[in-house]
């Protein structure tokens, strides 16, 4: 009589996290040059509580555009390092923009390298937004847009960071007249050299709600009127929108070809600055009084407010950088390469100009002013 064959029962074992790396590390990744670390490894639906698979350092993201990134960062269920220098209570605004223990604050010194290496050596993605609208006696602009950015990059690129994005500036220029264009240009350079493969966007002006474009020229009714040099009509912005800028880097880290290039992030219209000054006027709802000034009463006026120990309202380097003809670059990919339809300043400028408002005309539509003139030169 035949043996009964007796089925034969196989346990399974639940693995633990650090198993799951192991053996995804093995398996999908071959000999790894990392420790793949599980939030690598993404899983769960899209979302705040799920994990999308990149870890990133974002430097700089304190300021203006910071937040809007980490926001987008944390939306898709990314666990985000924010390095910091400032007091704690200035962050307090990014802790509930990702899931619990997703998004990680750690003090940093940029002159310091073995700090800079604590930040990123976790994270497959680093992405650069340092910057300062005026110098100071501790970092100056060549500290700002240059040296911080290449030590971030050589750092990087002995970490084994997968991607690195630099975030310039549209019109840097190292003929410019404005010292921080010409930095950010050398800037560029020297993050190219220490990371061939890093993304580098150059974004025009920005405009959003915080921002130090459209809420400066609206702050000028200080001063008795606008003071703006040849009135304005020499000088042509194409200003892009935060959120634009924000989802464009957040897709350049999804976008493989992104490597190694270099996209220009504009807006869909250009305007000429007088006539871009009028209309921020307008959307405010207060008399628009322009006036030529020269070029020297403008920079002894800014030096006036350089001398402040209070952050100062404008500086030399900002006047020049305000009358800079924004440059046109069809060779560079932009937003549209990207997936993202750029949004026109007049959709958004309420956003930002309601607060300037009286109280008279806090309420009124948008629709009640005319639209800013355009110009294709």
């Amino acid at each position: 009589m035949a043996a009964a064959v007796q089925p034969r029962v196989v346990r399974v074992l639940p693995m633990s996290r650090s198993s799951i790396t192991a053996l995804a590390t093995s398996v999908f990744h071959g000999p790894p040059q990392r420790q793949l670390h599980h939030a690598l490894i993404p899983h769960g639906r899209s979302g705040r509580s799920s994990v999308s698979g990149v870890v990133a350092t974002v430097f700089g993201a304190t300021g203006f555009l910071g937040r809007y990134l980490v926001n987008h960062l944390g939306r898709m269920g990314s666990q985000v390092i924010i390095p910091y220098r400032c007091d704690t209570y200035d962050i307090m605004h990014l802790r509930p923009m990702g899931d619990l223990g997703q998004i990680i604050f750690l003090e940093w010194n940029g002159r310091d390298k073995d700090s800079i290496r604590r930040a990123v050596e976790h994270s497959n993605v680093v992405i650069n937004l340092v910057g300062r609208d005026w110098e100071t006696p501790n970092f100056d602009f060549e500290d700002v847009f240059v040296k911080i950015p290449q030590a971030i990059a050589q750092v990087s690129k002995e970490a084994g960071v997968e991607r690195f994005i630099h975030i310039s500036h549209l019109n840097a220029d190292i003929k410019s007249s404005s010292r921080y264009l010409r930095n950010k240009a050398v800037g560029e350079k020297e993050v190219r050299e220490a990371f061939p493969e890093a993304t580098i966007i150059k974004p025009s002006d920005i405009f959003g709600r915080e921002d130090r474009f459209l809420n400066y020229f609206a702050n000028m009714r200080w001063f008795g009127g606008v003071p703006l040099m040849s009135l304005g009509k020499k000088t042509v912005k194409q200003p892009v929108y935060v959120v634009d800028v924000s989802k464009g880097i957040v897709n350049a880290i999804k976008e493989p070809d992104a490597r190694g290039k270099t996209f220009a992030f504009v807006g869909p219209n250009r305007y000429l600055l007088f006539d871009l000054v009028q209309y921020v006027f307008a959307m405010a709802y207060r008399p628009f009084l322009p006036y030529p000034l020269p070029h020297f009463a403008y920079q002894l006026v800014a030096r006036l407010f350089e001398i402040s120990p209070f952050e100062p309202w404008t500086t030399r380097d900002k006047v020049e950088r305000v009358h800079i003809t924004d440059m046109t670059l069809p060779h560079l990919p932009g937003l549209e390469d990207l997936g993202i339809q750029a949004t026109p300043l007049e959709l958004k400028a309420i956003e930002v100009l309601r607060r300037h408002r009286t109280y008279r005309w806090l309420s009124s539509e948008m629709e009640e002013v005319k639209p800013a003139k355009t110009v294709n030169f």
